[in-house]
This record gives C-alpha cells, sequence and structure tokens, in this order.
C-alpha cells in the first residue's frame, strides 16, 4: 500500500477502525478530527498514509487486521465506547483489548443477546445501513400475558408517537413470550410497541443477526465470525 495513496477522511477513518464511514463523517462534522494538526470540520478532505490523522486528540492508523467478532451480551451493559454514567461496556468483554473496535448496531442497557464489533468500516456500513435488509431475531418474555391482537397489529404495522413500526413476522410461542424478526430494527422498537399496549418485557435477548445465530455461545462470551458467516453477510443470504 503506497504512502501516497488518498483516502477520503471518513473512508480513512473507518479503516483505522474509529467507526463505520457513516459515523466517521459526523465525527468530522463535530470537529473531533484534526490533520497535520488542523482541526477538519467539512467532508470531502483527502489524506494518505504519511499524514497524521487524529481523532480526539489520538492519533489513529489504517488497521492491519481486520477483525469480526459476535458477543452474547449480557444484560446491563451498554453498547458504547465510552458511558458518562460509568456503566459496564460490552467492549470490556472482548478478548482484543489492544485493538480498536466498535459495535455495529445496539442493544439497549437491559437487553442481551447477539452483537457483532469489528474494526472494518467497509463491513460495518454494509452490515449496519438500515437498507441493508439483514434481520434480527429476537426472543421477548413479558410480565404478563400477551394478546393476540398485540402481534395482530405488529405484523400489520402500527404508528407510535408518529413513528411507524412493524415487525417482518411475529411468532406467539406461550401466553407470555414471542419470537420477533425485525429488519430495519428503530431504537427500543420492541420495548416500545409493549409499552404502548401496556406491557413489559420481562426478558428480550437477540437471538438471530442475518446467518449469527446465539447457538451455544454464553453471556458474556464472544468468538470471531466464520468465513462462512462473513461471505454470508456480504452476499446477503442467510
Amino acid at each position: 500500500m503506497s504512502l501516497k495513496e488518498n483516502y477520503r477522511l471518513h473512508v480513512y477513518l473507518s479503516h483505522s477502525g474509529i467507526a463505520s464511514r457513516r459515523k466517521a463523517e459526523s465525527y468530522i462534522l463535530e470537529g473531533r478530527v484534526s490533520v497535520n494538526g488542523r482541526k477538519v470540520t467539512s467532508l470531502g478532505e483527502k489524506v494518505n498514509l504519511d499524514d497524521i490523522v487524529c481523532f480526539d486528540n489520538e492519533r489513529v492508523k489504517i488497521e492491519e487486521k481486520l477483525l469480526y467478532l459476535v458477543l452474547n451480551k449480557p444484560p446491563l451493559y451498554i453498547c458504547s465506547s465510552f458511558d458518562p454514567q460509568g456503566r459496564p461496556l460490552a467492549l470490556e468483554l472482548l478478548p482484543h483489548q489492544g485493538m480498536r473496535l466498535y459495535n455495529i448496531g445496539r442493544l439497549d442497557y437491559r437487553s442481551s443477546g447477539l452483537i457483532l464489533f469489528t474494526n472494518d468500516g467497509e463491513f460495518a456500513s454494509i452490515v449496519g445501513h438500515p437498507g441493508s435488509g439483514i434481520e434480527k431475531e429476537y426472543v421477548v418474555e413479558s410480565t404478563g400475558p400477551i394478546p393476540d391482537h398485540v402481534v395482530e397489529d405488529f405484523l400489520n404495522g402500527i404508528e407510535i408517537a408518529g413513528v411507524y413500526y412493524k415487525a417482518e413476522s411475529v411468532l406467539k410461542t406461550g401466553k407470555k413470550t414471542l419470537r420477533v424478526v425485525l429488519i430495519e430494527g428503530k431504537n427500543r422498537e420492541i420495548r416500545k410497541v409493549f409499552s404502548h399496549f401496556r406491557l413489559h418485557p420481562k426478558k428480550l435477548t437477540r437471538v438471530r443477526i442475518g446467518p449469527v445465530k446465539i447457538g451455544d455461545l454464553k453471556e458474556g462470551e464472544s468468538r470471531p465470525l466464520s468465513g462462512e458467516e462473513l461471505i454470508k453477510f456480504r452476499s446477503k443470504t442467510w
């Protein structure tokens, strides 16, 4: 790779394990990135490998080794690189503490299950984009019985506080349990739908992301994505 090879700044950041390309763009606009000591706040800047690029005043470089991990996140962990309240980070459960990794998408603080981590911004952009069409499957246990009309309304689509929510599939597996498949997966979607019907999830676990299934991966454990899983993600076959 030539030192003189030019990269758009947000692409350079994504290849440095900072964030996806889209998130890297927002970091630039927020003024958190500098090039050769000069703060950059607009998009379109180009850099090469001999430029000094800093994020939050710390120099970053393009990662030579790309990692793709899946974690079974326990409840009460935050999907973020930092939490001002000092709550435990899901990132801290990963074995590769010496490398920059970030989560693709999120699971809320109380939820558990699968979350992907990588330092490959290109991969994160593909998998994390709302239009990617990647299914996410959840097992939900409610504190009380779930009426049948909740399943029907979630399948048909429902507007709550001006936001439209619609599940790809919903299967009632017991009086208090559902299996829900979402594609776009808006922020806290299942919890908001439950709350709308005055229901409360006792337990919410993501058991599948596209081709990746939870299997026998225990809470707090992680593993690399297999070659087959990576191929399926990139070809959108699962």
